[in-house]
């Protein structure tokens, strides 16, 4: 039976057992004696490894710390770097007071600055005052790391100001694009040979030089975030969270691009490439400012994030920035030391927890209890196999609905209205093969959940940013680009002209006058919609093209 098939007949089923007594046995029955062949999308041994870390700390550290702003723009003298307070083991004490697992640091940001004793340029930390100019701040990190039980990752730019390079390391001349390839892959070089393992790398905004074989001689187990060699990909915004359901498995068409976000996420797709979310604790800046500060965010902030992100299965990576000093300020580390906390209050001690195989999981409480969330988790060495489900609880010998869903992969975490119950049990409604249970686990965590837990992506309105005429467009979006995340522009014909019938023709994203033909891609479905992905701000972007369904028309734009 294929898939397609099965799934139509065990709709079909659940329709006709709803209305009799034995109808949950019945289901478990047909799904465990299903055989779908389905070819599931299966993780590697790292990528699982990695998942079970769950949250990393992020440390964004250059001379925009002291510009103030978060795109370098060269204008602070070597002389005035100097943080003569930094103590990198200030950073992995916070790090273990969150929760996180590993921190990434960003060794070398889109300016080019580089803060390791570095070969290739003089921008760098080895030719400021600090240490008289023999400091090393990934080194410090890496030790640090290893000292606290950390693991390690670096942020590595292909973008580089200093040698002209855009998004994705892309010069704007031939010659350019050499001089360059080989600076970066003697900086990347460096980076991956000397510090130890690598647990992730990233490439922020693809990477269109050559460096898998860099990658496979030093950092064979480390997730690669974008570029041709990903096997982790972004949320799609900042924000803090993740679309709901958030699927664990891409189409290979979509992993070859490098820049898949989790609105690509297909349940039936080939290729495992698990979410990460990136959110600063000064959202929605990553370097520190004093005016910056003033946006530190609120412990209920943080935990809408916690239920939005590790909640939808994704990873977690918090940015943390220094100050001018090298210290993370004590406010930044009063806040994380109360959100790990409250995490660790939550959900560090379980009421009673199983795993099991199968449509229907059962879990018997030791007595009656009152139960407030629901934390599910599949096994997923063999897939993410559910593809829906619901949770039911015994309470006085009835069992009843308390909650339902689609996707649980790494992990679910569900509230439910608290209830006094002596059993609870998953059910499995539609799954691809055989559901796989590592763990379900029932919580009293005695706290209302974040009002926003199951809320779906937030809702942006669009926004008029031009028209077209004589079927080609031209427009400048750059002050409507206030955050990295994806962006819609639809095309809307004047009245009369009906809907986009055709789709729009040789449209072009331009990064500071550079085409990134990776950045832009029609909407799935769609004639008339387009999907910008902004791997940062403060360029100019223009967007051109041509369409066929109407000779003019507006032009608007809103975040996804």
């Amino acid at each position: 039976m294929d898939r397609r098939t099965f799934l139509a007949t065990l709709a079909g089923m659940t329709a006709a057992f709803s209305t009799t007594r034995n109808a949950t046995a019945e289901l478990a029955a047909a799904i465990a004696d299903s055989d779908t062949h389905l070819r599931l999308a299966l993780p590697t041994p790292d990528q699982l490894a990695w998942q079970d870390l769950e949250m990393g700390m992020f440390v964004h550290f250059a001379p925009n710390t002291w510009q103030g702003v978060e795109q370098d723009n060269l204008s602070t003298p070597l002389s005035a770097i100097n943080p003569t307070l930094l103590n990198t083991d200030q950073w992995a004490s916070t790090a273990v007071d969150l929760g996180a697992k590993y921190i990434v640091f960003v060794a070398k940001h889109s300016g080019g600055f580089c803060m390791w004793q570095t070969e290739t340029t003089r921008y760098s930390i080895g030719n400021t005052p600090w240490r008289g100019g023999h400091g090393d701040v990934l080194a410090d990190v890496s030790a640090s790391c290893r000292k606290f039980g950390l693991k390690l990752g670096v942020y590595v730019s292909p973008r580089d100001a200093t040698f002209g390079a855009e998004v994705g390391g892309l010069c704007k001349t031939p010659a350019q694009q050499r001089i360059y390839n080989a600076v970066y892959r003697r900086q990347l070089t460096e980076v991956l040979s000397r510090y130890g393992p690598m647990v992730e790398i990233w490439f922020d905004g693809s990477n269109v030089i050559s460096v898998g074989d860099i990658l496979e001689r030093y950092a064979q187990h480390a997730m690669i975030f974008q570029g041709p060699h990903a096997t982790i990909r972004w949320a799609g915004n900042e924000n803090g969270f993740v679309p709901y359901p958030a699927w664990n498995s891409i189409s290979a068409a979509d992993a070859k691009t490098g820049i898949a976000t989790a609105l690509n996420g297909d349940p039936n797709g080939t290729v495992w490439m698990p979410n990460e979310v990136d959110v600063s604790i000064l959202r929605p800046n990553w370097f520190w400012s004093e005016e910056k500060q003033l946006r530190l965010l609120k412990l209920d902030a943080l935990l809408d994030i916690y239920y939005r992100s590790i909640g939808r299965g994704a990873q977690l990576l918090l940015n943390l920035p220094p100050d001018t000093t090298g210290l993370i300020p004590a406010p930044d580390v009063v806040r994380v030391r109360q959100f790990g906390e409250e995490i660790r209050r939550r959900f560090n001690q379980s009421l009673a927890e199983t795993s099991g195989s199968g449509a229907i999981v059962s879990l018997p409480l030791p007595s009656t209890a009152r139960v407030d969330t629901v934390i599910i988790e599949e096994n997923c060495s063999l897939g993410e196999r559910v593809r829906s489900y619901r949770i039911e609880a015994r309470h006085e010998e009835t069992w009843v609905t308390l909650g339902t869903g689609t996707a649980i992969g790494h992990k679910r975490i569900q509230p439910v209205a608290p209830t006094r119950v002596d059993a609870v049990r998953l059910v499995t409604t539609e799954s691809a093969a055989r559901p796989e249970i590592r763990r379900i686990a029932v919580f009293n965590t005695r706290t209302p959940p974040p009002a926003t837990w199951d809320a779906p992506a937030t809702a942006w309105a669009y926004d008029e940013v031009g028209t077209w005429n004589h079927y080609s467009f031209h427009v400048d979006i750059s002050d409507k680009i206030g955050a990295a995340t994806q962006y819609r522009l639809r095309f809307v014909p004047q009245a009369g002209w009906g809907g986009c019938v055709n789709p729009i023709d040789h449209a072009v994203l331009l990064l500071d006058g550079v085409p990134e033909p990776k950045l832009v891609r029609h909407l799935t479905g769609s004639n008339d919609v387009l999907i910008l992905t902004m791997p940062s701000i403060g360029q100019k972007v223009i967007v051109e093209g041509r369409l066929h369904c109407a000779q003019s028309g507006t032009i608007l734009l809103r975040k996804l």
